[in-house]
């Protein structure tokens, strides 16, 4: 099946395959385009309802709600799949604005989980199957362009085989609802479909641009129009180019055409320090009026993988990453872009990842403009997990190949496209069709595909390969990546006890002491960076993975240590315990103090009768980790027989000079309660959110881990709460969200422990202004 059948039996016009970039912010363009937000003012009813797809229909007992929309809350852990599985109707009244009209009108849904039936007053316009990517319908020929007009949405979020990633065993959760954006999008019936900017030479110090814009010709064209691309630096024009646009038929496929810019002066690279962007704004001209205009953010950087690594603008960078699912506790999916950009926050800012990789399927757009703010490499992946299905299940994963490629090529981060459903047996033809598509769309990167056995014929560009065994096996082809490791084989908990977590800290560091080796691994992904919910017959017994180094509200275990003491000390001067301080907690006594840092030389000392005395001193453990550049320090205890129990401080140093300290409690009571909020200011659009984290600690900061306590929780102002109350404490810690309503104010949420008292923090809610739909 060709893509033009494909897009004709799904329902969604070909138009709308190209969710683009900067979509679903409020906008009017210079040539009347207009991208309405659609995400306030829906209608909810988690079941089917007869005739709820009429105009005349009254919905007015349905839930009102905002999307991002979960369809139905759920605990943070021990529910069932099949509380989520069910089809539900979803409806949003709306009058188009007067300039809409003589206009073609599309609805564009980035994502909707799992299977969307779309209808427009009353006409059922089509069905999409698929839940990670974008897709369109164009509504023009069922509006009412003078009064109202009623879209309906008919949401399957049940587990359908004949849509991947389903068909067998998967191991985690799709949730449900419309959870990301939606929005209009009014164009001429002659617009710019999709821009696709490609830096060439970008290392010869005058680097070109081809910026390859496709027009779309839903109506004949009888003159010749014009492209005029310009590439910007904030406000300031940096070149022009234009290119001419002749006179056309009506076509179902838009057209291609190359507006290409000479050679530049004065560009910056796109790095992981220094991650510049420009924009490219490009206008379609008819003499001089314009007709339509559309803008890409892209960044100019040469990224390969090659036979002694990967190079990022000629330099090889030892990768070293973690996987991430971008499910959260209570709503699923079902967060909006603060919380998905500060993800990517984490991952690079916190733990100074330098790779993540979107698994098991294209992620928020949001998530991918912070990495590529941040400067965060990023390999994104098709939906899949193991399991190939038919002819027809096929057809939609070439497609997804597509759709994700087509929404996210403009993304400096982006390095490698991952074409492959992770973990699946081979299957020449299927993988020969989904390489092909990628290639054909964007020659400018690399494509990978994760397998398991290093026996698999090998289609892609680089050879990526999850591999949980010890030692690793040794790269069996020139480009090689490494993109799961230890994970499910030792799964790990906040409460674990000292002897997990340190085994737990160790199994991190010692595979990418193995990657540090060998210059033809490229580096390695960790699974994972969060612990996600799964199904029945994955898991630890509660629904859940405990496979990350930080847990599913975002607060790190140990091993999350080593990742963050892995940056330069003039970036950041870590240290970090992989323990916490407690005498009897392993089988016998407490051995070995391991402790993350990249200072060169610690000093231990404990607190005994008021009185400080250095105990240890100790340099890298350069026994176990060989090629790591900072390597983890190991203090035996066992050898430090006098040493009375007190309170333990840990003084870093670097060059002889001390840079950093650390003191933990030695008294085992749970001394402060403290309460987060990521940010402090909100817009009250109904869906803005963010998190509040919860801790209980010693004297000295360091969270104490069998804190379990129910904290009570009053929220005053408006917001509504997302989470537990009263919220039982999970290793000393956790995490509620508190989402903004449609109004300004000022919100206030009081937590209150049992014995530790309360605290408050403050968030101001900004006026958002309203949807003009």
């Amino acid at each position: 099946m060709d893509r033009r059948d494909f897009m004709k039996t799904s329902g969604a016009l070909l138009a709308g395959a190209a969710v683009r970039g900067k979509m679903f912010a409020e906008e009017q363009g210079a040539g009347g385009r207009m991208v309405l937000a659609m995400n306030r003012g829906w209608r909810y009813s988690p079941k089917f309802v007869e005739g709820g797809h009429e105009s005349a229909f009254d919905d007015s007992k349905f839930d009102r709600v905002v999307v991002p929309h979960t369809n139905v809350p759920l605990p943070w852990h021990g529910f069932d799949d099949k509380d989520y599985e069910f089809v539900s109707l979803y409806r949003r009244k709306f009058r188009l604005p007067a300039e809409a009209k003589g206009k073609r009108v599309f609805v564009d849904f980035e994502g909707v989980m799992t299977a969307s039936t779309v209808w427009m007053n009353g006409q059922k316009l089509g069905e999409y199957k698929g839940g990670y990517t974008p897709f369109s319908f164009e509504l023009t020929q069922h509006l009412n362009f003078d009064g109202d007009n009623v879209l309906a949405v008919d949401v399957d979020s049940t587990e359908r085989p004949d849509i991947p990633p389903f068909g067998y065993q998967i191991d985690y959760l799709t949730f449900g609802g419309i959870y990301r954006e939606v929005s209009l999008r009014v164009v001429p019936a002659t617009f710019i479909e999709n821009i696709f900017a490609q830096p060439k030479d970008v290392l010869s110090g005058s680097p070109s641009l081809d910026v390859q814009c496709f027009v779309q010709h839903l109506e004949a064209s009888h003159e010749a129009l014009t492209l005029e691309a310009t590439l910007l630096d904030g406000d300031r024009t940096v070149a022009k180019a234009t290119q001419k646009v002749p006179a056309s038929v009506a076509a179902a496929e838009p057209a291609s055409h190359m507006v290409a810019f000479g050679k530049l002066n004065g560009i910056e690279l796109w790095d992981l320090k220094s991650p510049k962007l420009y924009t490219v704004k490009v206008r379609l001209l008819r003499g001089s009026q314009v007709v339509d205009e559309d803008t890409r953010r892209i960044g100019f950087r040469d990224a390969q993988f090659t036979d002694h690594g990967f190079a990022l603008n000629g330099k090889v960078i030892k990768l070293r990453g973690l996987d991430r699912h971008q499910t959260f506790p209570f709503v699923g999916q079902a967060m909006p872009g603060r919380v998905q950009r500060h993800d990517a926050y984490i991952l690079c800012k916190q733990f100074h990842c330098n790779i993540v990789r979107t698994s098991h399927y294209p992620q928020s757009r949001h998530f991918l403009d912070a990495c590529d703010e941040y400067g965060l490499l990023v390999l994104e992946e098709i939906p899949g997990w193991q399991h190939i299905g038919d002819l027809a299940w096929q057809d939609i994963s070439v497609d997804n190949v597509s759709r994700m490629i087509r929404r996210d090529w403009n993304h400096p981060s982006i390095v490698l496209w991952g074409v492959r459903i992770n973990e699946s047996r081979d299957n020449h033809d299927f993988y020969v069709r989904t390489n092909a598509m990628a290639h054909k769309l964007d020659p400018t990167r690399q494509t990978g595909g994760i397998r398991y056995f290093q026996e698999s014929e090998f289609l892609e560009d680089v050879f990526t390969m999850n591999d949980f065994g010890w030692p690793l096996k040794p790269p069996n082809h020139p480009r090689y990546l490494n993109t799961e490791f230890v994970g499910h084989t030792y799964p790990t908990k906040t409460i674990d006890a000292n002897e997990r977590q340190r085994e737990h800290t160790i199994r991190h560091a010692r595979v990418h002491n193995q990657l540090a080796s060998n210059a033809q691994y490229a580096g390695g992904i960790a699974w994972c960076a969060f612990d996600y919910n799964t199904h029945s017959d994955f898991g630890s017994g509660d629904r859940i993975c405990y496979h990350g180094v930080l847990d599913m509200f975002r607060e790190p275990k140990v091993a999350a240590g080593f990742y963050k003491s892995q940056c330069d000390p003039d970036e950041e001067i870590v240290l970090e315990p992989a323990f916490h301080w407690a005498a009897g907690d392993e089988s016998i006594h407490f051995t070995v103090a391991m402790i993350c840092s990249n200072c060169d030389h610690l000093k231990l000392s404990v607190k005994n009768m008021g009185e400080w005395k250095q105990f240890a001193e100790a340099d890298p453990d350069r026994t176990q980790f060989d090629h790591l550049k900072y390597a983890p320090f190991s203090v035996d205890l066992t050898k430090y027989e006098d040493m009375k129990w007190g309170d333990l401080r840990i003084d870093g140093y670097i060059n002889g000079k001390q840079v950093a300290s650390k003191t933990l409690s030695g008294l085992g009571v749970d001394q402060k309660f403290s309460i987060a909020a990521d940010d402090h200011e909100l817009n009250g659009d109904g869906a803005d959110t963010t998190r509040v984290v919860l801790r209980v600690t010693d004297e000295f900061d360091a969270i104490r881990p069998f804190a379990n306590d129910p904290v009570v929780l009053t929220l005053e102002g408006p917001a509504e709460l997302i989470g537990d109350n009263p919220f039982g404490l999970i290793g000393g810690t956790g995490a509620v969200w508190v989402r903004a309503k449609e109004e300004a104010g000022t919100v206030r949420l009081t937590a209150k422990h049992p014995r530790l008292g309360s605290q408050t923090v403050e968030i101001a809610i900004r006026a958002a202004p309203a949807e003009t739909v």
